[in-house]
């Protein structure tokens, strides 16, 4: 069964699936030691919110059994912000007028050269979805360049065949990220309107074409604030079990990227609060404990704060989301804005005053 066979069986899931979840319920889930996916849905539900608390302690010791008491730092490179889509959220769309430009390879040095002073070794790179403007060759070259400077590089780009992830494991690229951006396939239509990603069967494949390329970690999510996020929650929960189920020797994450402001006008049309982003983790990391938590610079300080010891297991830091955001006299707009502004060496101590060791090089902290 495909991913999509599986989203279809509860395609038609209504956020009023929740409302008939009792506290008996709930308190029946905390108390299993495998879930199952209709244990998801009660977790994410709206009475499970009185117990976030044994959610809570439920969650730290299963990060602290899979984990350790380690959070692994990262920094993205933006390499470009060319675009070929129409998707009415997003900064980099070709409808917004903002400058674009492409890092020359001596432009990449550098970034890569200032990123790693600060001590980060893992980088995810990215670019806007240009094929003309970034082709996979165009990558293929940045990752060779920033292979001097970080033991880890990871992607977020455009939707690439298998074929074309093979080249870039083959280059040295050992991790990917791609957002689903909506779960809801009806909305999903009406939020990318054109472009190569309006196709939504193609891109929900695209995580398990990169695993099937032999990619070590597959990262994945929706961008809260697009659709009811319980539902989002768990088709997210659904497409991560699905991928770890069948490429168990591939490490899937997620994230839980809320929309943060950007240029145009777009608003969301759903709010999703702390206290829902925390129940979303919690539930998750009961449901997949061996499942790998990112949480990025667009939540603000305090709150990443008081998520250490609660599910996560990766954070970004002293990150920029303009091309050339760290070292070049010529930058651009970003694709988002940042709330946690605060340097690697900030966030690192912060890591070790919660009682936890921030890695940056395959365990090995420093």
């Amino acid at each position: 069964m495909s991913f999509y066979e599986k989203y279809l069986q509860y395609k038609d899931l209504s956020p009023d699936v929740f409302e008939h979840i009792t506290d008996a319920d709930v308190l029946r889930v905390l108390n299993k030691d495998h879930l199952l996916e209709g244990d998801l849905l009660v977790l994410l539900s709206k009475p499970a919110e009185k117990f976030l608390e044994p959610m809570a302690r439920r969650a730290q010791q299963l990060t602290f059994q899979h984990f350790g008491r380690v959070i692994f730092l990262y920094a993205p490179i933006y390499l470009a912000n060319y675009c070929t889509n129409h998707c009415v959220y997003c900064g980099f769309g070709t409808h917004n007028r903002i400058s674009r430009r492409r890092l020359s390879l001596e432009e990449v040095e550098t970034e890569g050269r200032i990123l790693a002073s600060t001590g980060i070794k893992h980088t995810l790179i990215l670019t806007g979805e240009s094929r003309e403007k970034s082709s996979v060759s165009y990558i293929k070259d940045c990752v060779e360049v920033l292979k001097k400077y970080f033991t880890s590089i990871a992607i977020e780009v455009y939707s690439l065949e298998e074929q074309e992830y093979e080249e870039l494991v083959n280059a040295g690229v050992d991790g990917m990220t791609m957002y689903q951006e909506v779960y809801n396939e009806d909305t999903y239509a009406t939020l990318h309107l054109k472009g190569p990603k309006s196709n939504y069967r193609y891109r929900l494949d695209t995580p398990e074409r990169a695993a099937q390329a032999g990619m070590r970690s597959v990262n994945i999510g929706a961008l809260l604030g697009l659709e009811e996020w319980r539902t989002e929650a768990f088709f997210t929960g659904l497409h991560a079990r699905y991928l770890q189920d069948k490429f168990p020797e591939t490490e899937i994450g997620f994230s839980m990227p809320r929309i943060r402001p950007h240029k145009g006008a777009f608003q969301p049309k759903f709010e999703v609060s702390d206290r829902n982003l925390v129940q979303f983790m919690l539930a998750m990391r009961l449901f997949m404990p061996r499942v790998s938590i990112a949480v990025s610079t667009r939540e603000r300080a305090q709150f990443r704060d008081n998520l250490i010891g609660l599910g996560v297991t990766r954070m970004s830091a002293g990150s920029s989301t303009e091309v050339g955001g760290y070292g070049s006299a010529e930058k651009t707009e970003g694709q988002f804005d940042i709330s946690d502004e605060r340097s690697v060496r900030e966030i690192k101590e912060m890591i070790y005053n919660k009682g936890f060791q921030p890695v940056f090089k395959d365990w090995q902290a420093i």
